[in-house]
């Protein structure tokens, strides 16, 4: 594995963080949640940024404490709020980029930049959104690094400028042995992107998915009030009280469709999980 969370546990004031979960080599993971959930501590913990009250941490299969400055070359990185100086430019940026990392690929990047249309000369102060986040994310991926930990890497992309970045992406992990760990508001980006899902909730794991079976199992059930206490809960994850009765998230859909045919089932989508597994109940 190339990064394990087994029972990581950190506690502030109002937030208490207890997460596992891991990340196979050929794999491209999302985590989800709404904000506040977790996910940038649980980020900062596996960079070695905020430190476990307990718990294991492993990554690229060493303990966190074990990490040195060689192996943390081998990891890309995207946070919000992190950034170069607004006042250098591309061009000073580089050369930095090519004293810290060895395997730094300048030719990639300045072509990618030009693609991107990303200016060489600006002050990075002078940049739009979008710029920022395509230059942050070009940076993390220029030294081929083994691992990328990307949180909310698309914010600010236009629809095409995603399209493009996702793709990169993908093109990316036909390295063998590479793999990526991503959060993203915009669940279309994971539907189409991730291996895998794990859900954070107020600092704690609450569901783990292939994203292939949360497409295709998951389902939201309407059920009105006098047909909820007779039915069959045993496939119902959550449930929400609404004015008609009952939304219910289910991980086996089929099952319903088949056993109760006059049932409005809709598919899931991660959205629905999210919005279900944070306010539904626990049947």
């Amino acid at each position: 594995m190339l990064v394990e969370l087994n029972h990581v546990c950190k506690q502030y004031k109002g937030f208490s963080l207890d997460c596992s979960l891991s990340l196979a080599p050929g794999c491209i993971t999302g985590l989800i949640g709404a904000n506040g959930a977790g996910k940038t501590t649980a980020f900062k913990t596996i960079l070695g940024l905020v430190y476990p009250d307990s718990g294991d941490v492993r990554v690229l299969g060493k303990h966190l404490e074990d990490i040195t400055p060689k192996d943390k070359r081998k990891i890309g990185v995207v946070l919000s709020g992190s950034s170069f100086n607004g006042y250098l430019n591309v061009k000073q940026i580089m050369r930095i980029m090519g004293g810290f990392y060895e395997n730094f690929d300048q030719d990639w990047f300045a072509e990618k930049c030009r693609h991107f249309s990303i200016p060489m000369d600006k002050k990075l102060k002078d940049f739009s959104t979008g710029m920022k986040a395509k230059l942050k994310v070009l940076l993390s991926m220029s030294y081929h690094a083994v691992l990328l930990i990307l949180d909310e890497p698309t914010a600010g992309l236009d629809v095409l400028a995603r399209d493009e970045l996702l793709e990169m992406l993908r093109e990316y992990m036909e390295t063998e042995g590479r793999a990526i760990l991503i959060s993203s508001h915009i669940s279309s980006d994971l539907e189409g992107l991730c291996d895998d899902l794990y859900m954070i909730h107020k600092g704690s794991i609450v569901l783990h998915e292939d994203t292939d079976v949360l497409m295709d199992s998951y389902g939201l059930l309407k059920v009105r009030e006098k047909e909820y206490p007779s039915m069959d809960k045993s496939h119902i994850l959550r449930v929400k009280k609404e004015h008609f009765g009952y939304s219910c998230l289910t991980n086996e859909k089929n099952y319903y469709m088949e056993n109760y045919p006059g049932l409005i089932v809709e598919k899931g989508s991660i959205d629905e999980v999210i919005t279900m597994m944070a306010r539904g109940e626990a049947v």
